[in-house]
């Protein structure tokens, strides 16, 4: 079966190439309609197909960058995207990546890299399937209180409502964003786009992982704005991240453009799922594929702790990972072709 690895010169390990192109266009799929770069998926994926973790994340950011720029031309074209929020929370991506860059050399140095990150990774997956999972409950609570006093259901309500707290900070400059439909501190999305910028440089991540919740926890974008707008600033940071990685001689170019090719084809269809699939189905979509990373990495760290298991335990972690990244992608596209049926029905029946 050795037709089945490719080596990766600058790498220098042998790497399971289907794999590559599974993650290329699930990630796809599931990047253009999560609205995110979907790295919080392919970092610790390359990883446990056997990049060294500093690889996986240049690598990642690299294939990340193209992928992005097509999704978010596709959610420019259907209003998505607030363009004005994406350019003030410019300078703070920027800023944020290096600092996280330079603490990965760091961390390189030290030898630390691996498991540090990895930990990383666990913590901030646990606390963002939390938090989704608290809103979707907390919603539905909200929607069978109004049914049970005989009310109609506010189709606006959310769960969790931190950006009602958040948009009370007025320290000036204040702004209006027109498309997302908010009137905030200026301060409010160049912090989000630091926390966010630095979470991008150190976990190989666009930022997304956390920006996409945060536009709608934080900052109150509606979720369809949050995910093209998102999609905007993860292209920004990925092209800084691109070269920045490939300066400091971490990106597999080999692995980024086989990615590369099934992301771009996976990117159409995802963006196009978001004009069928709305707000919380969008969400629980994106808790289940968290809680699926975490498991993975559970499993690896695991292995880490255990070597007599590290066998048993990688390969369920690649079946996992590729497990998430096909069934979520399936799931997508299935949904995109009822929708799709559906609008093409009832414009039949209008004519």
């Amino acid at each position: 079966m050795e037709w089945l690895y490719v080596l990766m010169p600058i790498a220098g390990v042998k790497i399971f190439w289907p794999g590559l192109i599974i993650l290329g266009i699930g990630v796809g799929i599931i990047g253009g309609f999560f609205g995110m770069g979907g790295a919080w998926m392919v970092t610790p994926g390359l990883n446990i197909l056997g990049f060294p973790m500093a690889f996986a994340i240049g690598t990642d950011i690299a294939h990340m960058a193209g992928k992005s720029l097509i999704s978010t031309m596709r959610h420019g074209k259907f209003g998505n995207v607030d363009y004005k929020l994406g350019l003030i929370m410019l300078v703070g991506t920027i800023v944020g990546f290096e600092v996280g860059a330079q603490m990965i050399m760091w961390l390189e140095r030290l030898g630390n890299v691996e498991i540090t990150v990895r930990y990383l990774y666990l913590v901030l997956l646990t606390f963002i399937a939390w938090m989704v999972f608290t809103d979707v409950k907390k919603k539905y609570d909200k929607e069978r209180q109004a049914k049970q006093a005989g009310q109609d259901v506010d189709k606006l309500a959310t769960g969790l409502e931190w950006h009602k707290t958040f948009q009370k900070i007025k320290i000036p400059p204040m702004i209006h964003l027109h498309t997302a439909q908010i009137y905030c501190s200026a301060w409010l999305p160049i912090f989000v786009s630091f926390l966010t910028g630095w979470l991008a440089g150190i976990l190989g991540i666009g930022g997304g992982l956390i920006r996409m919740p945060a536009l709608i926890y934080v900052l109150g974008c509606p979720t369809h704005v949050a995910v093209g707008t998102d999609l905007f600033e993860v292209m920004i940071s990925g092209l800084y991240g691109a070269a920045t990685y490939t300066f400091k001689g971490r990106t597999e170019l080999v692995a980024a453009i086989i990615m590369l090719v099934g992301a771009a084809i996976g990117a159409q269809i995802g963006t196009v799922a978001t004009k069928y699939i709305k707000g919380y189905g969008i969400r629980i979509a994106f808790g289940i594929a968290v809680v699926g990373c975490s498991l993975s990495i559970v499993l690896k760290l695991f292995a880490t702790h255990f070597p007599v298991y590290k066998i048993i335990c990688d390969n369920i972690s690649t079946v996992l990972i590729l497990g998430v990244v096909s069934s979520l992608s399936v799931y997508i596209f299935v949904r995109m072709i009822q929708g799709a049926k559906q609008e093409i029905a009832s414009k039949k029946k209008t004519l």
